[in-house]
């Protein structure tokens, strides 16, 4: 197992983790690290479209997070992390069936590196 699928996978279980799901990853044979920008790595029309859904996703995500991790007692926010949690498992076998194209494998990896960070 590379860098990168060690990363992958381990960014899948933070992910999992925090969402209350976990995702079941096929593996895909990659022989570089996440270090290259997303842009880097092209996607099909389809890809792309679930990919902008997702970093707005994640954009409201890395919100309530920085806002739980500052004020834990925000019934508000908290249930806003359960309302996007529950959001995530509409796509989440979409996410895996994607998670299978190497390109899109990497590109999901840099786009999420800045949310990676928040959870650790």
């Amino acid at each position: 197992m590379d860098d990168f699928e060690s990363s992958r996978r381990g960014f899948m279980r933070k992910l999992g983790l925090t969402l209350g799901a976990s995702l079941v990853v096929g593996s895909a044979e990659v022989n570089a690290t996440v270090i290259d920008k997303k842009e880097k790595f092209p996607l099909s029309a389809e890809q792309h479209k679930f990919m902008e859904q997702y970093e707005t996703w994640m954009d409201e995500f890395i919100v309530v997070i920085r806002r739980q991790r500052t004020h834990p007692e925000d019934i508000a926010n908290n249930k806003k992390i359960i309302d996007l949690s529950e959001q995530s498992k509409a796509w989440q076998q979409q996410l895996v069936n994607y998670m299978k194209d190497e390109n899109f494998a990497r590109y999901y990896m840099a786009a999420s590196e800045r949310m990676t960070k928040e959870i650790a």
